[in-house]
């Protein structure tokens, strides 16, 4: 069933298998019909166009082809996790988010457009955000899956705004997800601030945490690794930063599952706590792992085949959330 027909000079909203659709009327006329259907995790789109050189090959939903097309229509069958759908969650919904652009070659007569399309679904209460899907495998730790997100202050469940008074507390977790019995240790390798969800040459970056493992925000702020409750989740409480305020920022990071007895210099959790210095998350004593985190860190271990199978590294973004100015 599709939910959605609409002439693209109007705006519609209707509802969906418990599913909202938002469609927004273009900044030019478009002569075409748009029908969207928001499945439980995928989203099918008809684009029906009557312009008579139109050519729907040249249509994008996000950075994907159309599934097929004709000389008047382009389908897409979509999954929600492909595409660059973006995902964002504001209080008790899940909202997916992308665009539909219309790519005019030189010679065209038709123009360029971008059209947005939304769906959102009732947030399950146990949902916390997935980096990816499907799961991928690593030498003898079985089956892992990543997963990261915005935390409520007690980090007991998911964050219920993306919107963060300059000199709150974000309270960020990742974890790890194992099927096997051997433990591991998960670590935030690098996270840098930008305003878009992918990272390009010329982003504008805000370094968080870098130097394999160094918190530079602990620094200058109250930011700082908490207590971990099992070696395969990682909290951090992030103070907020002058950067992009009120647009939307996205936090990327490298995520590292890793041999709990193989710390070095290069795989570490360290951030700075004033009157003491640098202090290794996972055990003080050996806090001189740190010490590298005001020069450059190397591991004196020579790298080999061997040592790259104890653990794994995963990309991954958090948002987009804001940033608000406390007197705005």
């Amino acid at each position: 069933m599709h939910c959605v027909s609409s002439k693209h000079s109007v705006m519609m909203v209707s509802f969906c298998q418990g599913a909202l659709l938002l469609s927004l009327a273009a900044a030019m006329v478009v002569y075409a019909d748009m029908k969207v259907d928001c499945g439980p995790d995928f989203v099918t789109l008809m684009w029906t166009e009557s312009r008579p050189q139109a050519d729907t090959s040249l249509l994008r939903l996000g950075n994907c082809f159309p599934t097929s097309f004709s000389a008047g229509e382009a389908y897409f069958y979509v999954d929600l996790t492909d595409c660059n759908f973006r995902r964002l969650v504001t209080g008790d919904a899940l909202v997916y988010s992308n665009d539909l652009t219309y790519i005019a070659s030189a010679d065209s007569y038709n123009l360029a457009f971008t059209h947005p399309v939304v769906c959102a679904y009732e947030r399950p209460k146990d949902w916390y955000a997935t980096i990816y899907d499907p799961v991928f495998k690593t030498y003898s730790l079985g089956d892992l899956q990543f997963n990261i997100g915005l935390m409520n202050d007690d980090f007991s469940g998911p964050a219920e705004s993306t919107r963060f008074p300059l000199g709150s507390i974000i309270p960020i977790m990742a974890s790890v997800v194992q099927e096997t019995h051997q433990p591991l240790l998960l670590l935030l390798e690098e996270c840098v601030a930008a305003t878009t969800p992918e990272l390009y040459p010329e982003s504008t970056m805000y370094p968080i945490i870098s130097n394999k493992g160094c918190l530079l925000e602990s620094v200058s702020s109250r930011s700082k690794f908490e207590p971990r409750q099992k070696s395969s989740e990682i909290r951090l409480s992030l103070q907020t930063f002058t950067f992009a305020m009120g647009e939307e920022v996205f936090i990327h990071c490298k995520l590292l599952a890793w041999d709990p007895n193989g710390l070095d210099s290069t795989k570490k959790a360290c951030h700075f706590v004033e009157g003491h210095g640098w202090e290794l998350l996972d055990n003080l004593a050996q806090s001189n792992l740190c010490d590298c985190c005001e020069s450059k860190c190397t591991s004196r271990r020579q790298r080999s085949v061997a040592s790259e199978k104890h653990g794994m590294v995963q990309k991954a973004v958090i948002g987009p959330f804001t940033i608000t100015d406390v007197n705005s």
